[in-house]
C-alpha cells in the first residue's frame, strides 16, 4: 500500500515531488491572462495572493517563471515549459472529473421489427412510448425472418412462422387476424351480390404479396370458401400490396394490426372482417425478462398498444 510517510518503502514522496497544487493553479491563471490582477479576479483572490503563490512556486523550482513589465507579466522559457505541462495535466483532471460527474448513459436497446409492422404499426405509436418512458433509450431497426442476437440485436418482434434461434425467450404480444381490405367506396361492387349479401365477386381484383404468397389461399380456406381467382396483381413487398389497396387497385389480404389505423380513418374497409390464422407475434429476447427491467416495461407497453376496441369484433364481417 502506498503512503505519504517519508522513509517508508512505499512512500510516494520518494517517487513524486510535486509543487504546491494551489500555486500551480494561480500560475496557470496568471500565465493565461498575463496579469496577476486578472488572475486574482478569476480565482477570487487578491493580487498579493497570486503574487505570493507565484513567488513560492519560483522558489520551489529554483527558476523565474515570469518577466514583469509595467502592469503585465510574460512567461520566461521555463514558464512556457511549465505552462504546457500544467495545462495538459489540468485537461486530464477536468476530463476525469466530467466523466465522474456525468453518469454513463444507458446503452440503447436495439429492437428489430418486421418492416411492414414497423412502418404501419410500431413507428406511429412509438412517440407515446418515448413520452411515457424517457429513461428507456430504444433504437428501432427493420428486419424480417431469421436473425441472431449476436448481430447487435437486443430484442426482436417476429411472427412465429419460422424457427427461432436456440434458447430464445418468447413473450406473446398479439394473435394474427387476417381479412380482405379495400377502399370503402369500392367494396360494394367487389363484395356484394345482387341481393346485397356479402360475397367475394369473381371479378374482384386481388392484390398479392411475394412475401406472403399464400395469404389469399389461406384466408379462403379459413372461411371455407372456394373461389375462382379474378384479376390478380403481385407486389414485391407486403407493404406495397396494402398501399395498392389504399390506392384503389383491388382487395388485399391484411392483418388487422397493420390496417387498423386505416380502418379507423376510413381509408380502408374490411367487408368480411378478420379471422385468426393461428399465428401470433412475439417479443423475443436472449434471456428471460426481469419483471422490474426496462424490457418488461416495453413488453407491457407493446401489449397495451396491441389492444383495440375493434379487436373484439375482429372476426365479424362488416354490416
Amino acid at each position: 500500500m502506498k503512503t505519504d510517510i517519508a522513509g517508508d518503502k512505499n512512500s510516494q514522496t520518494t517517487h513524486r515531488r510535486l509543487p504546491p497544487l494551489s500555486a500551480l493553479r494561480c500560475f496557470e491563471a496568471a500565465a493565461r491572462l498575463e496579469s496577476f490582477t486578472h488572475a486574482g479576479e478569476a480565482l477570487h483572490l487578491t493580487h498579493g495572493a497570486i503574487s505570493r503563490a507565484v513567488r513560492t512556486l519560483e522558489e520551489d523550482l529554483g527558476t523565474r517563471l515570469f518577466e514583469r513589465r509595467s502592469h503585465r507579466v510574460f512567461l520566461t522559457e521555463a514558464g512556457r515549459e511549465l505552462l504546457h505541462s500544467v495545462e495538459h495535466a489540468f485537461d486530464l483532471i477536468d476530463a476525469a472529473a466530467r466523466k465522474l460527474r456525468t453518469p454513463d448513459k444507458a446503452a440503447a436497446l436495439v429492437l428489430s421489427c418486421e418492416p411492414t409492422l414497423l412502418m404501419r404499426w410500431l413507428i406511429p405509436r412509438i412517440p407515446a412510448f418515448f413520452a411515457a418512458h424517457p429513461d428507456i433509450p430504444l433504437q428501432l431497426v427493420a428486419g424480417g425472418g431469421p436473425f441472431t442476437f449476436a448481430q447487435g440485436i437486443d430484442l426482436a418482434i417476429r411472427r412465429n412462422d419460422f424457427p427461432w434461434p436456440p434458447h430464445t425467450h418468447a413473450q406473446w404480444l398479439f394473435d394474427e387476424a387476417i381479412g380482405p381490405v379495400c377502399r370503402p367506396d369500392q367494396a360494394v361492387g367487389w363484395t356484394r351480390d345482387a341481393s346485397g349479401r356479402v360475397r367475394l365477386s369473381d371479378t374482384a381484383p386481388r392484390l398479392h404479396s411475394a412475401t406472403r404468397a399464400a395469404a389469399w389461399e389461406q384466408w379462403l380456406t379459413l372461411k371455407g370458401m372456394q373461389q375462382a381467382p379474378g384479376t390478380e396483381q403481385v407486389f414485391e413487398h407486403f407493404y406495397f400490396s396494402l398501399q395498392a389497396a389504399v390506392a384503389g387497385l383491388g382487395l388485399a389480404i391484411a392483418p388487422w394490426q397493420l390496417v387498423r389505423d386505416d380502418l379507423e380513418s376510413g381509408l380502408l374497409g374490411a367487408p368480411f372482417g378478420f379471422i385468426a390464422d393461428g399465428s401470433a407475434y412475439y417479443l423475443l429476447s436472449p434471456e428471460a425478462v426481469d419483471p422490474d427491467s426496462p424490457i418488461a416495461r416495453l413488453l407491457d407497453w407493446l401489449r397495451h398498444q396491441a389492444l383495440g376496441s375493434e379487436q373484439h369484433d375482429a372476426t365479424r364481417p362488416a354490416p
